[in-house]
């Protein structure tokens, strides 16, 4: 069983919003051709932050960019971004929504941040979604979405100790890249903890050859 994951596709994380990811709308033509493969699920998430959040710079008296401790953990801190119920926690435009079977939300907490769409930043709570896929016997996850160098990545990872098998679709994702190897590194850490990076043509090819092999089989 194979489901697509849609990773915080958000406006305020492509150009124009709050928190844009460099060319983050780039990836909603490849978003729009993917999400009609024949998954057997297609699983979105937001960032759906309260206002007082701990990771919004405003709320400390500092600048974006600077670092303190947040839950016990680093935490970087950012613009205002995708709070709950604004515009710019809104899925962008332009992609095809009708297609999604379920919708998980992160970063809820104040007191803590959530990268990954599976835990928060230290773990301590779940979003549901491992249950979720267990419950409808997902095994392979292709990820695709914003950003590669944060909540791909941390998703990706959490999913590999999982024991998912994640497949990265490469071109289907946008860093943020504070530095700029940020990306590239967070792929050379994905595909060193095992999982498969992917173009569309890759997956393309992939979903080609298993659905003739379950034609064999018949």
């Amino acid at each position: 069983m194979k489901a697509l994951l849609l990773v915080d596709i958000q406006n305020d994380f492509v150009p124009g919003g709050a928190l844009a990811v460099h060319q983050g709308d780039e990836i909603i033509p490849i978003i729009n051709e993917i999400i009609h493969y024949p998954f057997d699920l297609v699983i979105a998430t937001k960032d759906w932050h309260p206002h007082d959040h701990g990771s919004f710079a405003t709320n400390h008296g500092k600048k974006p960019g600077e670092h303190i401790k947040l839950a016990g953990l680093d935490q970087i801190l950012w613009p205002v971004h995708c709070v709950q119920g604004t515009l710019g926690s809104e899925f962008a435009h332009g992609w095809d929504l009708t297609c999604i079977d379920k919708v998980f939300y992160k970063g809820t907490d104040p007191l803590i941040d959530s990268y990954s769409t599976f835990f928060d930043n230290g773990h301590r709570k779940s979003t549901g979604l491992e249950i979720y896929l267990r419950d409808k016997e997902i095994k392979d996850l292709v990820v695709a979405g914003l950003a590669t160098d944060y909540c791909v990545k941390y998703s990706v990872m959490d999913a590999l100790q999982l024991g998912f098998r994640p497949f990265v679709m490469a071109d289907a994702c946008r860093g943020v890249n504070l530095k700029p190897e940020d990306s590239e590194e967070a792929l050379f850490l994905m595909r060193k903890g095992g999982a498969v990076i992917l173009s569309v043509k890759d997956l393309k090819d992939l979903m080609e050859e298993e659905k003739k092999g379950k034609q064999r089989e018949i």
